[in-house]
C-alpha cells in the first residue's frame, strides 16, 4: 500500500521522506504522520487535502460524478435494491442473500417500538420547539433507556446498538412530528414496509387508518437510500471524532444529528424551500436569478450545484425520475411553490451560466420538493435526513472500532499571544 514515498524539503532542515499510500480507488493519500517527530505538522482548514481515516465503506468521485456504496453505485441500489438491504449492505460490506435479508428486515421490525417510558420524556419540550432540537435530545436519551449493550468492545453490543438505530428512528422521528402537531403517536407496524411503516406513523391518526400510497413509499424508500451515507462529511466526521473517545453510540449519533442541523449540511433542503418562499413567484425568477449571477449580491440559489459534485449529483437523477412520479401521483398542478420550482429547474437545466458552471439542481432541490408535496413540514426535512443517514453513521462508527484507532486530536495554527503576565486590576488600562 506504500511503495511510494514524497519527499518534504523544508530550508535548513534534513529531508523528510513520506510514504505514499495507494487506496482501491482515488487519488494517493501522503502519510504526514512522521511529521510530528519533525516539530511540525500541516495547516488545512476544513480538512479539504486531509484524509483523516482509513475506510471501505463509501467512495465518491466529485468530478465524474460517481457515488459508491461497498462497490456499488447509487443508481442501481436506487434502482434494483430497498433502503433495509442498502442498510444490511452499509452495516456488513455485502448484499445480503435472500435468507439474510429475510433475517435483517425481521431484525429490524422487531424493533422498532421504543420503550414506552419515552413517551413522557417528550413532554419536557415546548410543542413548537423545532423538530432537530427535539431529535438531539430524545435520541441522545436512549442511552439511557437501553443501556443494556453500551460496551463499545464488545461486537454483539455494537451490533445490538446498530439494529436498535435503524430500527428507532422511523418511530422517533414520527413521534416528533406528532408532538409537534398536538396528535397522538401511532405505533409502528410489522406488517408493513420501512417506508410504508414511517408514513403510517406520521400521517395516520387512531381514529383513521388510511392505506399507504406505493408511490410515496417507494419515494420515501428512494429518499432514505439516496440519503444513506456520503464518506466523510461534516456529521459523519463528528461521529467518527466523537466515537474516538469511546463515547455511547447513542450519544455519537445524537452528536451526528446536531452537526447535521447545520443549513450548509443537512438543512439545505430546507433551505431550497426558504428560497422559494423568498422568491414567492414565478414571476420574480428573472430578477433572483439576475441576484444569483450578481458576485456582489450574497443571494445563492439552494439547491443546485454541489460542494463534492463538480459535475452533476449522481443522487439527483434519481431524485428528479421520482419527484415527478410523486406530482403525477398526487396530481399536484396548481401548487404556486412547486410551480417555482419546476420553473428554476427548467432554466438551471438549460441557461448556459449554470452549465458552465455544473450548478445542476442537486438531491436537496428534488427532496424538498417530494416532502413538501407529501405533506411532510419544511422543519422535519432534517430529521428525515438524519433518519436516513444513522445507518451510514453507526456503519462508520462501527468501522472505526473494529480496528485499531486514536482519539481525535486535530492540530491548530496559534496566531494569539504569547505567554504575558497578568497586571491587577487596578493598573489595567
Amino acid at each position: 500500500m506504500a511503495d511510494k514515498k514524497a519527499q518534504l524539503i523544508i530550508e535548513g532542515a534534513a529531508p523528510v521522506e513520506l510514504p505514499i499510500l495507494t487506496g482501491t480507488v482515488g487519488p494517493d493519500v501522503i502519510d504526514v504522520r512522521s511529521l510530528t517527530a519533525t516539530g511540525r505538522f500541516t495547516f488545512d482548514p476544513g480538512f479539504m487535502s486531509t484524509a483523516s481515516c482509513e475506510s471501505k465503506i463509501t467512495y465518491i468521485d466529485g468530478d465524474n460524478g460517481i457515488l459508491l456504496h461497498r462497490g456499488y453505485p447509487i443508481e442501481q441500489l436506487a434502482e434494483k435494491s430497498d433502503y433495509l438491504e442498502t442498510c444490511y449492505l452499509l452495516l456488513n460490506g455485502e448484499l445480503p442473500t435472500a435468507e439474510q435479508k429475510a433475517q435483517f428486515v425481521s431484525t429490524v421490525k422487531n424493533h422498532t417500538m421504543v420503550h414506552e417510558q419515552l413517551k413522557t420524556f417528550f413532554n419536557g419540550f415546548r410543542r413548537d420547539a423545532h423538530p432537530m432540537a427535539v431529535m438531539c435530545g430524545v435520541v441522545g436519551a436512549l442511552s439511557a433507556f437501553y443501556h443494556d449493550s453500551l460496551d463499545i468492545n464488545n461486537p454483539q453490543h455494537r451490533e445490538i446498538s446498530a439494529i436498535r438505530l435503524v430500527a428507532k428512528m422511523p418511530t422517533l422521528a414520527a413521534m416528533v412530528y406528532k408532538y409537534s402537531m398536538g396528535q397522538p403517536m401511532m405505533y409502528p407496524r410489522n406488517d408493513l414496509t420501512y417506508a410504508e411503516n414511517f408514513l403510517h406513523m406520521m400521517f395516520n391518526t387512531p381514529c383513521e387508518i388510511k392505506p399507504i400510497s406505493p408511490v410515496l413509499a417507494n419515494a420515501m424508500d428512494k429518499i432514505f437510500i439516496l440519503h444513506a451515507d456520503h464518506e466523510q462529511n461534516a456529521s459523519t466526521s463528528t461521529v467518527r471524532l466523537a466515537g474516538s473517545s469511546g463515547a455511547n453510540p447513542f450519544a455519537c449519533i445524537a452528536a451526528g444529528i446536531a452537526a447535521l442541523w447545520g443549513p450548509a449540511h443537512g438543512g439545505a433542503n430546507e433551505a431550497v424551500l426558504t428560497m422559494l418562499d423568498e422568491i414567492g413567484d414565478v414571476s420574480n425568477i428573472d430578477k433572483y436569478i439576475a441576484k444569483a449571477k450578481d458576485k456582489n449580491d450574497p443571494f445563492k440559489l439552494m439547491g443546485f450545484g454541489h460542494r463534492v459534485y463538480k459535475n452533476r449529483d449522481p443522487r439527483a437523477t434519481v431524485m428528479k425520475q421520482t419527484c415527478d412520479e410523486v406530482l403525477k401521483e398526487l396530481g399536484i398542478t396548481n401548487d404556486p411553490q412547486l410551480k417555482l420550482a419546476m420553473r428554476l429547474e427548467e432554466i438551471a437545466l438549460t441557461d448556459p451560466y449554470f452549465i458552465e458552471r455544473s450548478l445542476y439542481p442537486n438531491v436537496d432541490f428534488y427532496s424538498g420538493i417530494i416532502l413538501k408535496a407529501i405533506g411532510i413540514p419544511t422543519s422535519m426535512f432534517t430529521v428525515i435526513f438524519a433518519l436516513a443517514r444513522t445507518v451510514g453513521w453507526i456503519s462508520h462508527w462501527k468501522e472505526m472500532l473494529s480496528s485499531p484507532y486514536k482519539i481525535g486530536r486535530p492540530r491548530q495554527l496559534y496566531t494569539g499571544y504569547e505567554s504575558r503576565d497578568i497586571t491587577k486590576l487596578e493598573d489595567r488600562k
